[in-house]
Order: structure tokens, then C-alpha cells, then sequence
């Protein structure tokens, strides 16, 4: 049986390159076929189930594919498959260290060099794995919480952008905060957060009595790549004793490159910083990430003892990760970034990523030069907005339809301050300059008829 998903699966990573970039045409059909509910009894069609999966990943958006510059792509690196493979199939536990130390130690071998990215310090710093940047969010928003506000936090408040990601505001909800308790700060042309609007708004909430305890900077958002102005904001919060949370999420991978590292001066200042493996480090969906300066801290906010852990200890050479996030049950998340760390060398992953910068510079200029798109900003990551030069939103949306049409590449569409953009991210590792031409052609050729 494995032999044979292994096989399966060569051959589907062999297909990619060909593979449409979207195929959901008929995706529910397939789905109603595959409806039923588990048999009282197997028959042992191994070939038939593999079968059956297979059908339905191939009716989907081809995420792991190079035209697939939807959303923030995810690569899906084979080698961290293989390694995840390996990781399940000897399941280990990892949530406590005592049961599989050395397994940890791997772990925390990925987390501590996240850490170090971003120069925190060795000896009191504590990064996480998480299932994604959302979870790897609500943990830093509790931490932020509990340091800044303690048990009595109903009168907290909190400031971002409305180019923040979702995933910030519903961790808010989720901590146990309303609508109230956020603030958004006004954005420049570049839609990236004004400092002394923030530093303005923290002053007039703390006259009117309440208590500003933490800002969201991000370095690239989702609508645009946007990097707020992180050195500005620090000098805010650090006079105003907010909590720095810098959801670097979809960017902050970037930080490995000269140029990331430039346009995220004062990222070293941040109290925390989320992270998405399967996104900056091309792994498979389901890998976040979290560094946070002061490990205590982190660990005050979720520590929860228990009278059946007792045989266990606490924390000491090695974490017990069930102390520093809402998990106990947890799979073992080390393998599956370690191994293509070290496998290809950390030099592998700062080259595609500069790779895709200077990608997304080759799209901006292209899409640029034809006079039928207006590009409303330069990139500052790997987004690349645009969108039909006078047209309205239904124009916009049939020009969308007909570059995704050709099947090579897939894009996406967003909302910025009430106006519609269709846009392309470049983040995969199989994206390359080939099908970033390609792009600019299915784009430029769908404009032109558009205009005409």
C-alpha cells in the first residue's frame, strides 16, 4: 500500500507543470458520488479508495501548482511530505517532552531558529508550531492579553488597519473581546499603517479611560503585500507600553533576504511574530508558526496544570508545548520543516524567496507598461493589484473569468477601500519566470479584449 500511494503520488507531482490551474467544474458531481457514509464492514478496495482521493484532490484550485496565484499560494514541498509521512506513520507524541525528548528537541530546533530570525533572545524566547497563522494569532493575542491586562481586560483596546487579516480580529472575538475594543488606524497610499495617527489614538482611548494594550502591525498584507512602517510603530508602542504583535504570517519569511529584512526594519523590536511555514518556507497546508520574545510570558497565558500530568515534568531543558498553546493533543509538526531545512539548506529557501520578489517585480513591470490596466501600487512583497483602467467592478469581475478561463493560471479578486482589484500572488516554488510571462499574456490579451 504504500508503495503504491507513493507512486500515485510521484506521478501527480510529475503532472503539475501541465496540471490546470483550476478544475472544479465538476467538483460536486464528483462530491455526490464520493457522499456516503462509512460501511459496517470494509471490502478491502485499497485501489478503489486510493482511487476515490485521488478523484477528489484532482477536482479542485491546483494549490501546489506554478500558475496557482490565487490568495497566498502554498507550494507543498515534497520533501516535507515525506517527512510528515515518516512523522505519522511512527506517531509520536510531542505535546510533553518526557515521552519523546529527542523528538522535541527537533521541534525546538525549528522554533528556536524562527526565533533567532528575528534576533530574539536565545535564553528567554519560545517559538511555536501551529496548525496556521490563525491559531499562531490567537495565541499571541491571549499572551498580549494576559501580560498587558491581566484577568480584568474587558476595557482593553486594540489597534490595526482594515488591511489586517481577519484571522487578528477573530482571535479578538475569540479572547473575549467585541467590536468596542478596536481600533483602526487610518492607512497611508501605500495602505500601510500612519504611526502618529496611532500614537494620537492610544492617547485620546487612554484619556476617555480605557486601556490600549496591543497593535497589529503587518509585514505584507493580503490585499496588497503592504509592509507597515514596523521601527515607527515600535517607537509608539514602546512609549505608550503596548504590546507589539507583528503578523507576518503571509511575509515573514521574507526577513531571510536583504530586501525583507530592509523593508521589516524594527521587526526585532516585536514582542511576537506569527509565521506560515506553507507559505515562506513552501511547505504543505497546516503549518504555522509563533515567536515570542519573552517565553514566560507565553507560557503564564496557557499554562493550565493538571492532577493526571503529574507524573510528567514541567517544563525544563525541553518545553512541554502544552504549556505555551491551547494543545494537548498535538502531531508531531518538527519533521516536517526540519527536514527540508536541513536537507536543502537554509540558503535554498532565502534564493526561491528572492527568486519571488524578483518575479513579482517582472509581473509589476509588464502589467504596468499596457495602458488598458491601471497597477495601483508598487509591490512591496509578492502581490501585484490591478485591474481594468475606468472600468466598474462588473468589468473587473469578467476580466477575472476570462484570465482564470485559460486554466494556466488562477488569480484572485479583493476589495480595496470599496473598489474592486483582481490580483496575483507569487509565493509557490514552482512559480517561475515562464509562467509569469505566461500570465502577463493571459492578462494583457483579456484586457485588450476588454478594451475592445
Amino acid at each position: 500500500m504504500g508503495r503504491t500511494v507513493l507512486e500515485a503520488l510521484i506521478g501527480w507531482i510529475g503532472g503539475l507543470e501541465d496540471a490546470p490551474a483550476e478544475n472544479t467544474a465538476e467538483a460536486l458531481q464528483v462530491a455526490a458520488k464520493l457522499e456516503a457514509e462509512p460501511p459496517e464492514s470494509g471490502d478491502g478496495d485499497f485501489d478503489g479508495l486510493l482511487e476515490d482521493a485521488i478523484a477528489a484532490a484532482r477536482h479542485t484550485y491546483e494549490f501546489s501548482g506554478p500558475g496557482y496565484l490565487a490568495y497566498i499560494p502554498g507550494g507543498g514541498l515534497f520533501t516535507a511530505a515525506l517527512a510528515e509521512f515518516l512523522a505519522q506513520g511512527l506517531n509520536r507524541f510531542d505535546g510533553l517532552w518526557q515521552p519523546s525528548p529527542a523528538v522535541v528537541q527537533i521541534e525546538e530546533n525549528v522554533t528556536r531558529w524562527m526565533c533567532s530570525l528575528f534576533d530574539f533572545p536565545a535564553e528567554a524566547s519560545q517559538g511555536l508550531l501551529t496548525t496556521g497563522g490563525s491559531l499562531a494569532n490567537l495565541s499571541a493575542f491571549v499572551t498580549a492579553r494576559y501580560a498587558k491586562l491581566g484577568e480584568d481586560f474587558l476595557d482593553g483596546i486594540y489597534y490595526c488597519t482594515d488591511q489586517t487579516h481577519a484571522s487578528n480580529t477573530k482571535a479578538a472575538t475569540i479572547a473575549g473581546f467585541s467590536r468596542r475594543n478596536l481600533r483602526l488606524v487610518p492607512t497611508d497610499r501605500e495602505l500601510r499603517m500612519e504611526p502618529d495617527a496611532l500614537r494620537s489614538m492610544v492617547r485620546e482611548d487612554r484619556v476617555a479611560g480605557r486601556r490600549p494594550f496591543l497593535v497589529i502591525p503587518a509585514v505584507g498584507t493580503t490585499n496588497t503585500g503592504a509592509v507597515d512602517p514596523v521601527a515607527d510603530i515600535a517607537d509608539v508602542a514602546e512609549t505608550e507600553g503596548l504590546w507589539i504583535h507583528v503578523d507576518g504570517a503571509y511575509g515573514g519569511f521574507f526577513q531571510l533576504t536583504d530586501r525583507g529584512r530592509e523593508r521589516f526594519r524594527g521587526i526585532e523590536r516585536a514582542d511576537s511574530v506569527t509565521l506560515d511555514p506553507h507559505k515562506g518556507l513552501f511547505l504543505p497546508y497546516g503549518t504555522g508558526g509563533l515567536a515570542v520574545r519573552d517565553g514566560a510570558a507565553l507560557r503564564d497565558a496557557h499554562y493550565e496544570g493538571a492532577a493526571y500530568l503529574q507524573d510528567l515534568p514541567s517544563t525544563g531543558a525541553l518545553p512541554n508545548y502544552n504549556e505555551y498553546s491551547p494543545e494537548l493533543s498535538r502531531d508531531n509538526r518538527g519533521f516536517r520543516v526540519w527536514f527540508p531545512l536541513v536537507l536543502h539548506g537554509v540558503a535554498a529557501f532565502r534564493e526561491a524567496l528572492d527568486e519571488k520578489l524578483d518575479l513579482t517585480e517582472r509581473l509589476h513591470r509588464a502589467l504596468a507598461a499596457d495602458p488598458n490596466l491601471d497597477i495601483g501600487w508598487d509591490p512591496q512583497l509578492t502581490v501585484v493589484p490591478f485591474r481594468l483602467r475606468g472600468a466598474d467592478e462588473t468589468a473587473n469581475r469578467a476580466l477575472l473569468a476570462r484570465i482564470n478561463a485559460s486554466k494556466r493560471v488562477f488569480l484572485s479578486s479583493t476589495m480595496i477601500r470599496d473598489e474592486y482589484w483582481v490580483r496575483a500572488c507569487i509565493v509557490s516554488h514552482r512559480t517561475h519566470a515562464d509562467r509569469v510571462d505566461e500570465c502577463a499574456a493571459i492578462v494583457r490579451e483579456a484586457a485588450a479584449g476588454s478594451a475592445g
